[in-house]
């Protein structure tokens, strides 16, 4: 057999497994930026990298926690298919071509096979490292390397083995690896419909057409191939580890089994004959091989399946493969035990099966804690753990599930319930565990008697169990909780407050605490009432150091009169004689404490504002009994329209203490995005502010609340400006001093949008208080539920995502509306997003079936073939991230044929995804 046809015959299985695999990492090589998009799922290298315990720290400096490739260096460092250079790995170093033939040579098992040292001829002018020649011969008489093409005289002219391999360079020295030049040979002549199509050497234009008619590529952004691109060392590790799912080559130092213990920084691997043990460093690397990220050695459970590579004994790498431990479970009832025999006896109702035990079956209670065999009681409920993979099914672990407990032990609170009064531990063990607690029972945090319902999940806790009751609960580290009470006192550094037992409590603040009082927009500590007998009910949040870091008032004391009339006011004894809107007299006495406020600009004192306290002046008063906390000369009304009168053109105004107020038609009337209006263009039931003048008896302007949700209709973030789309045309909005926040309420920068983007406006009257970006979701309609008001959609980087409706649904088509889940179909395409209101709006793409005809590249559009002479309807610009596919094979524009059928998905007349029947 001759060396080529020796050859041919290794690849023939190899080839058919490796090239998907191999060319998808090849034919992607690029820049930085350019494997971090095509050979890193977006998925797996952004956020997401484990605590600083979760992977060992690795062999190489250059190789951070977290880099994208981080997994696949790794990986093939320890199987010595790539090494390093004094402790670094030089990720961003571009690969030479001497490199990459050794790299590909070692990855298929071929290195051993070179022979000769340095002499090793090849011909003059053809220059290779002597440490690399007699790989590069065995690559020549092995056919990956083109004799002709690469002793080429421009080849000559510089350092064959020095230069830096390019992707074309890298497609085709693959391409004749895997046995496939023949195909590259009959799409030679075939343009490949890269925009730099003219850039690819002529000689290697079908080694790239080649792996584009197999699905292998897409291309670079842009529609370009940049055949001339180098390639990194970290790229080159990437598509080599993944390639070895499809490799038919064992490598001596890796191994495959079931983890059969951790402990003492000890690996016990069962690989299907005998035990191997392994020891753990901080240079052992923890991957999953469902994912790009490192994992924690914790991830690792028992039974489970993984992949170890290491020498000399020590673990360089694992690789968790299947999370699922291979055990199976008995339930049953406790008969006998026989020491002596290491044997016990289940009871059921055909009769009492047996099972044999040995000196490593560890007895444990429902809580994990280890006991003694022999003080399993008759008729206990125990549960039998054996594992699956020896075939011997040994028992691993002997658990009570249920008997009497009495222990002292420590773990986590897991959750309370109050009504079954009940509590869920999860041990030191990790094993949850219930018991109900006694009446008695005891429970405390740093010396303070706590309530059950003080308590807080994810509390480290010690807790005592007498005759399977819960008897104590000390709390020794907190996670945050909730306390109750009457604000008595309150200081920069601590808050005093009464219990519902009558007992004092006194903590201490945190650094800047939140305040939160119904109807205050922004309130702060000052507006809290701290009083003896009148002091606001509050809820103080503690954090695990017990400082409060939130004061919510609940409830409070405080006697509120809006729009109170005044009957007198007696400068000399400081007494304010006031009726309410039922006419009922009251008196309230003002003094230099209380809080003044008037909207005509200037901060007023009681001198100033007691000679404006007039017979029937309009007053809001918050007092404490007959003390006067703040007084407010009334400037405008708040509430709710509930009626406008066309016929006496009046209009009422309910307020927040449920008074309705009549007045005569505002002259103005403001609405944000709208403009010419009058009162009759305000829907009763709308939420308004009626401004009122010195006399108090009329509205001078009514301002609308809103909330709408709009589109953008372009960003200028150089300038704090964004325009929104209304019925009326954009508006322009400045922002500098508008809070802009994504849907979960944090904070974003008015660069995070873009135009076509849509954004919830809060607005009062024309002017807007609040930006919110809105989430929408597009891609596949893959499960609907009209019956429990969900749907789902899978989106076009593949995640499916779960909406409920609440019942509030919008479907829009092109040609109307509906309020009906059910008439959505499966599998079509739409953008889903919650409107301003809380009701979901499904948008459904428009979609049509066309006879592709060409790409336009320099256009970025699609020409299909038209229906009729009288069609214009047949150019199609495509979205930069359109999704091509046939089935779950992705395809490139540039794959697609003339006359294929394809089924078409358009975004606002953007060609979003492209289905090819």
């Amino acid at each position: 057999m001759s060396e080529l046809n020796k050859y041919n015959y290794y690849s023939k299985g190899y080839t058919k497994k490796a090239i998907s695999v191999l060319l998808a990492g090849v034919v992607a090589f690029g820049g930085a930026g350019t494997v971090l998009a095509e050979s890193a799922p977006a998925g797996n290298r952004v956020g997401g990298v484990s605590s600083p315990s979760a992977a060992g720290t690795g062999a190489f400096s250059d190789v951070t926690s977290g880099f994208w490739a981080e997994k696949h260096i790794y990986k093939l460092a320890a199987q010595e298919i790539i090494i390093g250079n004094n402790g670094k790995f030089r990720p961003a170093d571009p690969v030479t071509q001497q490199e990459a033939v050794l790299m590909a040579l070692r990855f298929m098992k071929l290195d051993d096979q070179a022979s000769g040292g340095t002499a090793t001829a090849l011909p003059e002018g053809f220059d290779v490292s002597n440490y690399y020649k007699p790989y590069v011969v065995l690559a020549f008489q092995r056919n990956v390397l083109d004799k002709t093409a690469e002793m080429a005289a421009d080849n000559l002219k510089t350092s064959w083995g020095t230069h830096k391999a390019t992707r074309e360079w890298i497609a085709e020295l693959l391409i004749r690896a895997l046995g496939k030049t023949s195909d590259a040979q009959a799409v030679a002549s075939e343009p490949s419909g890269f925009a730099d199509d003219a850039k690819i050497s002529a000689g290697k234009r079908g080694y790239i057409n080649a792996a584009i008619n197999l699905g292998l590529t897409n291309g670079l952004s842009g529609n370009i191939f940049n055949p001339t691109g180098e390639v990194t060392r970290a790229q080159l590790a990437t598509f080599l580890s993944r390639a070895e799912a499809y490799s038919a080559a064992a490598y001596n130092n890796t191994s495959s089994g079931i983890v059969t213990e951790v402990k003492e920084g000890k690996m016990t691997l069962y690989s299907g004959v005998s035990n191997s043990v392994y020891s753990l460093n901080s240079g052992t690397a923890y991957f999953s091989s469902a994912a790009e990220t490192a994992i924690s050695l914790n991830n690792i459970q028992p039974y489970t399946k993984v992949t170890v590579i290491g020498k000399n004994g020590a673990a360089a790498y694992v690789e968790l493969t299947d999370p699922k431990p291979q055990v199976e479970t008995i339930q049953g009832t406790f008969a006998r035990l026989s020491v002596s025999g290491n044997k016990l006896w289940l009871k059921n109702a055909d009769g009492y099966p047996e099972y044999a035990f040995d000196n490593a079956t560890s007895f444990v209670d429902a809580g994990g804690s280890t006991i003694a065999a022999s003080s399993i009681s008759e008729d206990s409920i125990v549960a039998i753990t054996r594992e699956t993979f020896t075939g011997q099914n040994k028992i691993l672990k002997v658990q009570v599930t249920s008997g009497v407990v009495n222990k002292t032990a420590s773990g986590t609170l897991k959750s309370i319930d109050l009504t079954a009064k009940t509590i869920t531990f999860t041990n030191a063990s990790g094993t949850d565990e219930t018991f109900k607690w006694a009446d008695s029972a005891l429970f405390s945090y740093q010396k303070a008697i706590l309530l059950p319902s003080e308590l807080k999940a994810g509390s480290t806790v010690n807790y005592k169990i007498v005759n399977n009751l819960i008897v104590s609960v000390e709390v020794t580290q907190a996670v945050e909780r909730t306390v109750q009470g009457m604000l008595t006192d309150l200081n920069s550094s601590s808050v005093v407050y009464k219990k519902a037992d009558g007992t004092r409590g006194v903590q201490l603040l945190a650094a800047s605490p939140a305040i939160i009082i119904p109807g205050y927009i922004k309130p702060v500590a000052a507006d809290l009432i701290a009083d003896a007998t009148y002091g606001d009910t509050v809820e103080l949040t503690l954090n695990g150091s017990d400082q409060v870091t939130k004061i919510s008032v609940i409830s409070r004391k405080l006697d509120q009169q809006f729009g109170a009339s005044v009957t007198s006011y007696n400068s000399k004894t400081k007494l304010l004689t006031v009726t309410d809107n039922g006419n009922k007299p009251h008196v309230y006495e003002l003094d230099d404490n209380t809080k003044y406020i008037n909207d005509n600009g200037i901060i007023p004192t009681l001198t100033t504002i007691g000679p404006m306290l007039t017979e029937n002046r309009k007053v809001n008063i918050n007092a404490l009994g007959q003390r006067t906390l703040s007084l407010e000369i009334v400037s405008k009304y708040e509430g709710v329209l509930t009626s406008v009168n066309t016929a006496s053109k009046s209009i009422v105004l309910k307020t927040a203490d449920g008074h309705s107020m009549t007045f005569p038609y505002p002259p103005i009337v403001e609405i944000f995005g709208r403009t010419g209006l009058s009162i009759t263009d305000v829907s009763v039931g709308s939420s308004v502010i009626g401004y009122v003048p010195t006399s108090q008896d009329v509205l001078t302007i009514l301002k609308v609340k809103t909330s709408q949700q709009l589109g953008l209709a372009y960003v200028d973030a150089a300038n704090n400006k964004l325009g929104v789309k209304t019925s009326g045309g954009n508006i322009d909005i400045y922002t500098l001093a508008i809070p802009l926040t994504d849907e979960t309420g944090q904070t974003i920068k008015l660069s995070d949008l873009k135009a076509g983007d849509y954004v919830n406006v809060s607005a009062l009257g024309s002017s807007p208080l609040s930006i919110q970006s809105v989430k929408t979701t597009t891609g596949q309609i893959t499960a609907i539920d009209a019956a429990a008001g969900t749907l789902s959609v899978k989106d076009y980087a593949g995640t499916v995502q779960a909406f409920g409706t609440g019942g509030s649904v919008k479907i829009v088509r092109d040609n109307g509306t509906s309020t009906a889940l059910s008439s959505l179909s499966l599998s079509e395409r739409a953008e889903v997003r919650k409107d301003a209101d809380g009701t979901t709006i499904v948008r459904v793409l428009p979609v049509q079936t066309r006879n592709f005809s060409s790409y336009d590249a320099a256009a970025s559009r699609i020409v299909v073939k038209r229906d009729n002479v009288n069609d214009e309807n047949y150019r199609f610009i495509l979205s930069p991230n359109v999704y091509i596919h046939q089935g779950d094979t992705t395809l490139s524009v540039q794959s697609l044929k003339e006359n294929d059928k394809i089924t078409v998905y358009f975004n606002n007349n953007v060609v979003v995804e492209i289905v090819k029947q």
